[in-house]
């Protein structure tokens, strides 16, 4: 699917409801993800310089979202996301998972998923990128599955809890914060795979550099399978930093291990 451009109704507000025929695979599914790099909230320094303008960013993410997903949207109480509720807490899990994949934050408590908004988001541009994100994904739950795919969906990630809760990056700390985990789990992965470390660095995230696009998005798929966010940029894997949920990184760098020694073999065969 090409990008779509903007549709314009008499009022002179995008009709986000009218410019997409057709949505290209999920990036958990293994097509390219949405954004190339991480689109991600606004910070509470850039929020207070320009109140007026994140306020009108809010307003039109959420008319956007209501839109396209009928879904209702709302200004979170946190600086810098958009609240949306969901029909369910399966819903609102699987949406997480398949948002991150396509590079755009975003973070779920029971049935609320929650999106970024910033001041500098352009029409055009980052609040576009939000609005579709959750189009294209809320089209994959509601069109291309059965309430009773719902209630599976929602029993196997209460069975993975259970074993081994989802790990997700931590998005309220700064990486100075991070930074004794990160240099701790990215010892133990040179040492346990032989991944180079990307010298990109975003806030909860942890990249390493993959041999191949097609090894980045197997591994990325193993990991989110085995309840640890993943995304790729390109042939970096980026994988969860969370010091509270996994304050060891041991269970982050175990599934790492693990899912790369069953994708080499798999991509070498």
């Amino acid at each position: 699917m090409r990008s779509a451009g903007l549709k314009f109704s008499d009022d002179g507000n995008v009709a986000w409801d009218q410019i997409w025929g057709s949505f290209c695979d999920l990036a958990m599914a293994g097509g390219p993800p949405h954004k190339g790099m991480l689109l991600e909230p606004g910070s509470a320094g850039e929020i207070e310089a320009e109140p007026k303008r994140y306020v009108e960013v809010v307003a039109e993410i959420c008319r956007g979202v209501s839109m396209v997903t009928g879904l209702v949207a709302d200004q979170s109480g946190d600086p810098g996301w958009v609240r949306v509720g969901c029909d369910s807490h399966g819903m609102a899990e699987w949406l997480e998972r398949a948002i991150t994949m396509e590079n755009v934050s975003t973070r779920c408590d029971e049935t609320i998923l929650e999106l970024p908004a910033a001041p500098d988001f352009r029409l055009e541009k980052e609040i576009k990128n939000v609005i579709t994100v959750i189009a294209k994904t809320c089209h994959y739950w509601t069109s291309h599955m059965w309430p009773a795919q719902y209630r599976e969906i929602a029993k196997l990630f209460v069975k993975m809890d259970s074993v081994s809760p989802l790990v997700r990056p931590d998005l309220t700390g700064n990486t100075d914060r991070q930074r004794p985990l990160r240099e701790a789990m990215m010892a133990s992965i040179g040492e346990r795979t032989g991944l180079r470390v990307a010298e990109r660095v975003y806030r909860g995230w942890l990249g390493v550099e993959c041999a191949t696009v097609r090894a980045a998005v197997w591994t990325m798929r193993g990991m989110v399978a085995s309840n640890v966010l993943a995304r790729r940029e390109g042939t970096v894997l980026f994988i969860a930093v969370n010091p509270e949920t996994d304050p060891t990184g041991e269970i982050t760098v175990e599934t790492l291990a693990r899912v790369h020694g069953f994708a080499r073999r798999r991509i070498e065969t």
